[in-house]
């Protein structure tokens, strides 16, 4: 059976950080990726890595400054995502996904798996 657990989410202020993992579980994939999911707004796509982690690729919301940083480990089935100088606009639920087909995917019909979501609240 196929798991993605996410963890690490929670409350911080402007300008902080926080590391979200995302365990993976019952097989192996090729891309991962992070969305998120902001209050009454549909899930947007954050960032992505490719099957050995060489390539990434992220929203432009999150790449100025080297704010998010995706990263993966294989040999542990995982993927992170650590967020620095946190905004307010970054509340969200994060959603960790997996794809069983593409490597650096940017849309959500690219990913087959799901985690159930972490929420991310950062306070002004």
């Amino acid at each position: 059976q196929v798991q993605l657990v996410e963890s690490g989410g929670g409350l911080v202020q402007a300008g902080g950080s926080l590391r979200l993992s995302c365990a993976a579980s019952g097989r192996t994939f090729y891309g991962m990726g992070w969305f998120r999911q902001p209050p009454g707004k549909e899930r947007e796509f954050v960032g992505g890595i490719s099957t050995r982690g060489d390539g990434t690729y992220y929203a432009d919301s999150v790449k100025g400054q080297g704010r998010f940083t995706i990263s993966r480990d294989n040999a542990k089935n995982a993927v992170y995502l650590q967020m620095n100088s946190l905004k307010p606009e970054d509340t969200a639920v994060y959603y960790c996904a997996a794809s069983r087909t593409y490597n650096l995917g940017k849309t959500e019909y690219e990913y087959d798996y799901w985690g159930q979501g972490t929420q991310v609240t950062v306070s002004s």
